[in-house]
């Protein structure tokens, strides 16, 4: 069966049609457009018109793409931006109007889910797990080895914490302290709330791990096939983190593995990794390509 899944956050909306087999996915297509679609909403509470607007755009080439080859089942699931707003219903109704489907705005809990189901497939390293997804607009920590055992989502992403406090280009050095200070009051809680300090494996998740990962291991471009599974030192999150706190905006998106969108949040996402893994006592972060794309096309059939 070929199957499509969406996942629509707060900074990106990313299509995945794979054809399920038997023991896992094959994918077919992946695709990833920077929409932003949870820009001001920490502030405003609301999503912005422009904001519907790129979203519908790109939604329009996933839609093109998924006629194209044939799917049999589609799901999207949308998360932390369209979970918080006071105009969501604006959002479910223009996704209907294009894909056909409705949105299911997901709970923290399901994305964590979802997330942990993705990542695991494949994946051998010791267990149990701390599966961790940094989102734009919210972060999952999940812990488990064959199944989920404990879940939260924290309200801090990317996104959310450039907009919050990281305002200069770089940052000031009093932004950083406010950034990290929220940051480590959540962190707390989260790992107060399911096991992560027990866990003999930490596993990043989304853009911003993959995007810091591939910084520390210097490739030469964003390559997926060696950035999967890869694992860094938390002495390498750290130097990254200082080095891209440190650059303008323009420096970050010369960087070559650096998607343009990314760079003027990849600071805040790389400061949630590297407290991440201060508080819960992890020395290394394994990469993986495989998140809530995954699981959600896992669960089509499941």
């Amino acid at each position: 069966m070929r199957v499509a899944a969406i996942d629509c956050g707060t900074n990106s909306i990313r299509l995945l049609i794979a054809d399920v087999i038997e023991g896992g996915l094959t994918d077919v297509t992946r695709q990833m457009e920077i929409v932003r679609l949870g820009e001001g909403v920490d502030r405003t509470g609301r999503l912005s018109d422009a904001a519907i607007a790129r979203t519908r755009k790109a939604l329009a080439g996933f839609a093109a793409s998924i006629t194209s080859h044939d799917v049999a089942k589609v799901r999207m699931c949308a998360t932390s931006a369209s979970r918080d707003a006071d105009n969501a219903q604006d959002f479910r109704a223009m996704v209907r109007g294009v894909l056909g489907v409705d949105p299911e705005v997901i709970s923290g809990d399901e994305e964590a889910r979802l997330s942990f189901a993705g990542a695991v497939a494949g994946l051998k390293a010791e267990q149990p797990y701390l599966i961790v997804d940094i989102g734009g607009g919210s972060t999952e920590f999940v812990t488990g080895s064959e199944s989920v055992d404990h879940a939260i989502s924290m309200d801090i992403g990317c996104v959310r914490m450039t907009e919050r406090h990281l305002h200069g280009d770089p940052p000031t050095a009093a932004e950083i302290v406010a950034a990290e200070r929220d940051i480590e009051a959540a962190v707390d809680v989260a790992l107060a709330a399911v096991p992560g300090k027990e866990a003999k494996t930490l596993v990043g998740l989304a853009g911003t791990v993959t995007t810091v990962v591939a910084l520390a291991e210097d490739l030469p471009s964003y390559d997926p096939t060696r950035i999967h599974h890869a694992r860094v030192t938390y002495e390498q999150v750290a130097a990254v983190t200082s080095d891209v706190l440190a650059m303008s905006v323009a420096e970050r998106r010369s960087l070559p593995v650096m998607h343009p969108g990314r760079a003027d949040v990849i600071g805040g996402g790389a400061l949630i990794l590297r407290i991440i893994m201060e508080r819960a006592g992890q020395t290394s972060v394994i990469a993986s390509e495989h998140d809530i794309l995954d699981g959600i096309a896992y669960k089509l059939v499941g």
